[in-house]
């Protein structure tokens, strides 16, 4: 919001500068959209367009990465990152998706 805000008196300067109000409001709708929704028998990770579903038994493993973010490794070995998913809340999206941890390391 204040980042919309600021961009306001610039692109009051002149009507060019109108564009410069779609970059704050991008970022909204991603943050506003951004983030993994869990569930019983699958993951749903979402960004600014589109979303991606997957079933808990195509995930091989979750593991964090040096950063702290989750990646679930798929069983044909392809790798998705699930937004908003840290090692800290790691174990809530595995209760949530009634998964049990099989190998806490």
């Amino acid at each position: 919001m204040i980042a919309f805000v600021g961009t306001v008196p610039l692109a009051g300067a002149g009507w060019e500068w109108t564009p410069v109000l779609l970059l704050p409001t991008a970022a909204f709708v991603w943050a506003w959209r951004a983030g993994t929704d869990v569930y019983a028998d699958e993951l749903r990770v979402k960004a600014l367009v589109g979303s991606t579903r997957v079933p808990w038994q195509r995930i091989s493993e979750l593991a964090p990465d040096p950063s702290g973010q989750v990646s679930a490794l798929l069983d044909n070995g392809n790798m998705i990152r699930l937004t908003g998913v840290t090692k800290a809340n790691l174990p809530r999206v595995l209760a949530a998706g009634k998964q049990e941890i099989t190998n806490p390391e």
